[in-house]
């Protein structure tokens, strides 16, 4: 199907989804992160105009790399390159690569590094500095500006009749994800019964959002914590997907009811913000009745979820806080050690086969607040964490992708197994530096911790 083929059956959904399957030798690691920009004289965001701003950055990235400017209403607000790599803006500025679609996590690394050097490259001259954090540390939301894109104008305005803190996912949140293949759909299945049951600790040793316009919030990843009410039709831990009779087509009904934001026509954005996909699939649109949905319609209502596992052709693993260049590796290492293993597979299945769906909810939760110290079944997080990761490590080590010093990808785990030997997140040892070497001035983990 092309992205202008017209929809009119729920069926042509749920195949577009099943297209997605391909063999195991086919498969890839997708991986994207964001970052906080800031000016490096004052700690400030960044603004979109100026000399030290977004859009200077986009400009001096295009201009002195092999990137080409993605251009709304005349104004900057993405790079993309033709092997599909792409660097976009969220709503505050925050600046996003999403890689290629790599064999292996060496040139996963590997594009990561690249990345941050050209970004330092442009940065450093203007006077910007960039930092991996899950939220931002100090800024308040009226201190961060909204970019310059129009899908932003519409779920702005939505978000604050849904939730309370929407606004600041928007602007104030950074993640890391990695996007991965299935084969099949009893493959998808078992994929996203997994990771979804396993997110809370991916969001544990990730944990890496501790603060709150310059105070410490309570939570060790308040942007996991940000999620939990900012629009309930869209996020969460879709609790039936653990059901009998889940694969494409039950995801498929639970996107048609998940409220749309926008339609794009002719160059432009249709603000329907609270309507019906269902309805426009019937044909039954306010304001575009008689109209179909085209292939490009339902593509764009699929980015509009936010679950904690997302489904689209592939998998999106969405459960960990934004963080240094180290970690932006490992996530990809580990959900690639547990998921593209077909005994770490099982594995992970018969570990997690008869959790609640009390349980998943109360870890999910839990592990925001406390991180690896969560329990879940009576057992700490951080031993769960430890068993994942031993799981993992054999996983990449059965996968054999080599680098040039004859080395599997298992040791991209070890900023995680530092977490779990340390027995603290990446927050809690931001909070302790707070309260010890940098005497409570929390402009200190721009120095300490810029890219």
């Amino acid at each position: 199907m092309t992205p202008d083929h017209t929809l009119t059956d729920k069926r042509e959904l749920a195949a577009w989804l099943e297209s997605g399957c391909k063999p195991k030798s086919d498969w890839r690691i997708g991986t994207e992160h964001e970052k906080f920009g800031f000016c490096s004289e004052t700690l400030s965001p960044l603004p979109y105009a100026g000399e030290r701003g977004i859009r200077a950055m986009l400009e001096g990235l295009a201009q002195r790399f092999d990137w080409e400017i993605v251009a709304e209403d005349g104004l900057p607000i993405a790079l993309k390159k033709p092997d599909g790599c792409s660097i976009t803006l969220e709503p505050g500025g925050q600046l996003e690569l999403s890689g290629g679609l790599l064999d292996n996590l060496h040139q996963t690394c590997n594009e990561v590094n690249g990345h941050l050097a050209e970004v330092r490259a442009i940065a450093e001259p203007l006077g910007i500095g960039f930092i991996g954090l899950g939220f931002h540390p100090t800024a308040r939301r009226e201190d961060i500006e909204w970019m310059p894109k129009a899908r932003y104008v519409i779920m702005r305005n939505y978000m604050p009749k849904v939730g309370q803190l929407g606004l600041d996912m928007m602007k104030r949140t950074c993640t890391v994800q990695v996007n991965l293949d299935y084969s099949s759909e009893a493959d998808m299945v078992a994929k996203f019964r997994a990771s979804l049951a396993l997110q809370p600790i991916a969001t544990a040793l990730f944990a890496n959002s501790p603060f709150v316009e310059g105070k410490p919030s309570g939570f060790v990843s308040y942007r996991s914590q940000v999620w939990t009410d900012t629009d309930p039709d869209r996020t969460g831990m879709l609790p039936w997907v653990f059901e009998s009779g889940m694969g494409f087509e039950r995801y498929v009904e639970w996107m048609l009811d998940v409220p749309m934001y926008f339609v794009r026509r002719n160059g432009r954005y249709i603000d329907v913000a609270g309507q019906s996909f269902r309805d426009f699939l019937a044909g039954k649109l306010p304001g575009l009745e008689g109209e179909h949905p085209t292939l490009a319609d339902w593509e764009d209502h699929l980015t509009t979820a936010f679950p904690e596992v997302r489904l689209k052709r592939f998998l999106e693993m969405r459960g960990a806080d934004g963080g240094p260049w180290r970690r932006l590796c490992a996530l990809p290492a580990f959900w690639v050690g547990l998921l593209y293993d077909q005994q770490s597979l099982d594995a992970c299945l018969a570990l997690t086969r008869d959790w609640t769906l009390a349980e998943r909810q109360a870890l999910r939760d839990d592990v925001a607040r406390t991180g690896l110290k969560a329990k879940i079944r009576g057992k700490r997080v951080s031993d769960v964490a430890r068993q994942l990761l031993q799981l993992a490590r054999q996983g990449l080590a059965r996968r054999q992708r080599l680098n040039g010093a004859g080395d599997h990808e298992g040791g991209f785990l070890n900023p995680l197994e530092e977490v779990v030997d340390r027995g603290t997140t990446p927050a809690e040892v931001k909070l302790a530096a707070l309260e010890t070497r940098w005497q409570g001035d929390i402009r200190r983990i721009f120095r300490e911790f810029a890219y």
